[in-house]
């Protein structure tokens, strides 16, 4: 027990260090790394450091996608660069939750998974999608320009059903869900379809001011996570 304990405070000191980091290399703001520290301390010591990899793994994916072709993605406007706290919880806050008391009621194990792999698809779908020239909107399919809110493509679905895949993969390797082929299959339709809800809030109320960014990862996490648990 006391071994265990002086882990899980290893883990936490690890979790200081990457706050750091993230916050060194401006890829979030010093709320956004405090809300990022604080958020992992709850789930290291509710659910486990194993569930804190999982999302050390979508927080690594998506800087790396936020990055890729920067210069690219400066030149149409659609570089997002540091993020804040906002960002943090709207895409953080339906896993920490599901983490929290994954322990007490099972299928809360699929929400985390739901969660985070809309969480990762979105982000992947949105960073690497806009490489794409020819997005179209996923309510009407009419053409518009990438980075458009509610835009959907080929390249940008593709990107965000490996990464919803490969957060599926890591919870079996992780012990977090023990059968390989329902982590596969719960993280990737649970990421597809928040990923889809995202890209509609996204064109219905977002591009009329109705509802922020922040708003709309929430809300697409918050169903990632259901349909997570239904399916579990």
């Amino acid at each position: 027990m006391v071994e265990a304990v002086m882990i899980n405070w290893i883990y936490v000191i690890l979790l200081f260090i990457l706050g750091f980091i993230t916050y060194y290399r401006k890829s979030l703001d010093l709320f956004g790394s405090a809300v990022m520290i604080i958020m992992g301390i709850v789930i290291i010591f509710s659910a486990g450091a194993n569930w804190l990899l999982l999302i050390v793994l979508f927080l690594v994916m998506s800087l790396v996608a936020t990055k890729f072709s920067k210069k690219y993605k400066m030149s149409l406007g659609e570089f997002e660069g540091r993020r804040t706290s906002k960002n943090v919880i709207s895409n953080g806050v339906v896993a920490c939750f599901m983490a929290a008391f994954g322990g007490y009621f099972s299928p809360f194990v699929g929400g985390f998974i739901g969660a985070i792999a809309t969480a990762t698809a979105d982000t992947l779908a949105s960073e690497i999608g806009v490489l794409d020239p020819h997005p179209r909107l996923i309510t009407t399919l009419q053409k518009v320009d990438p980075g458009t809110n509610g835009a959907v493509s080929v390249l940008g679905t593709t990107v965000g059903i490996i990464g919803a895949a490969i957060i599926g993969i890591a919870s079996y390797f992780l012990g977090i869900m023990p059968n390989p082929l329902m982590a596969i299959v719960v993280s990737i339709i649970s990421g597809t379809v928040g990923c889809f809800m995202d890209s509609i809030l996204g064109a219905v109320f977002e591009n009329h001011g109705f509802l922020t960014n922040e708003h709309v990862n929430l809300m697409a996490t918050i169903v990632g996570a259901l349909v997570g648990i239904l399916l579990l």
